[in-house]
C-alpha cells in the first residue's frame, strides 16, 4: 500500500476525492483514508503542519496499515535562486535545520540515534516521481529539503539554512517523515511544489500561490499512481 501524507487540506483533499471503496480510520486526531486510486491501494492522510504532527501521522500510518512506501506531498519555499515559484522539488535527502546541539559539540541538524544530519530518500521512488513530473511538463530540481517548526519568511533564516545544509527547499514536515520512515525501514520520497521564496515577500506570495503549487504536486502524484501497475490487498 502506498502512503501519501500532506500537511494541509489543500495538499491532500484532491487526492482523497479520488479514493474509491474508501474506509476512514481516525487515529491520534488524524483521518486515514484508505482505498483505491487507479487500482492501486493507497492510504492518504492530512498530518497538520509541523514536525511532531508529521512524525505522529507517519508512525500511526506504518503501525496500522500495510504500508510499502510513503510519499510526502505539498508545498514549500525556495532556498535557492535557481528554484522559483511553481517549480517542483524532488528531494534527494531531508534534514531538520532546527535541531541544535552545537553547544555539546555536534554539528547543527545532527540526529541522535540515526547519527546523521541528512536522511536519504528512496532513489527508485524519487526517480519515478521525477520522471513523472518531467512528463507532466514541470520544471524539477533535485536536492536537500530542510524542515523545521518555523515558517521561513526572512532572508537571514533562509540564507542560514541554504548555506548550512546546502538545501534548495524549506518546509515543516518532510524531515520528520523521513526520520520516522528511516527508523522503520520504510522507503519514502518527498515531492514539493514551490509556493514562495522564503523571504520577506513570503507572507504575500504564500497565500497567493499555495493553492496553485498544491495543485501541481497533486497532479504529479496522481499521474504517478496511474503509472503504477501493482495491485495490493487493502489490508
Amino acid at each position: 500500500m502506498l502512503g501519501i501524507i500532506g500537511a494541509m487540506d489543500v495538499e491532500v483533499d484532491a487526492v482523497k476525492a479520488l479514493v474509491t471503496h474508501k474506509t476512514v480510520t481516525r487515529i491520534a486526531g488524524a483521518d486515514f483514508v484508505c482505498g483505491f486510486i487507479e487500482g492501486v491501494t493507497v492510504c492518504v492522510c492530512k498530518c497538520s503542519p509541523g514536525k511532531v504532527n508529521a512524525a505522529i501521522c507517519t508512525q500511526a500510518m506504518i503501525d496500522n496499515f500495510d504500508i510499502d512506501k510513503i510519499i510526502n506531498i505539498g508545498v514549500g519555499c525556495s532556498l535557492s535562486k535557481d528554484v522559483v515559484i511553481k517549480n517542483v522539488v524532488i528531494a534527494t535527502d531531508v534534514c531538520q535545520y532546527d535541531i541544535d546541539i552545537t553547544a555539546l559539540g555536534e554539528p547543527r541538524g545532527f540526529i541522535n540515534g540515526l547519527n546523521t544530519i541528512k536522511v536519504k530518500t528512496d532513489k527508485e521512488l524519487s526517480d519515478k516521481l521525477a520522471q513523472t513530473a518531467i512528463k507532466y511538463g514541470e520544471k524539477i530540481h533535485r536536492g536537500t529539503v530542510a524542515s523545521g517548526d518555523t515558517f521561513i519568511g526572512n532572508v537571514q533564516l533562509k540564507d542560514m539554512i541554504a548555506k548550512e545544509f546546502d538545501a534548495i527547499c524549506g518546509e515543516m514536515e518532510s524531515g520528520a517523515i523521513g526520520h520516522t520512515c528511516f527508523a522503520n525501514d520504510v522507503p519514502f520520497a518527498v515531492l514539493r511544489s514551490i509556493s514562495d521564496g522564503g523571504d520577506e515577500n513570503a507572507q504575500l506570495d504564500y497565500p497567493t500561490f499555495k493553492k496553485i503549487a498544491a495543485e501541481i504536486s497533486t497532479a504529479i502524484i496522481v499521474e504517478y499512481i496511474k503509472s503504477e501497475q501493482n495491485q495490493y490487498s487493502l489490508f
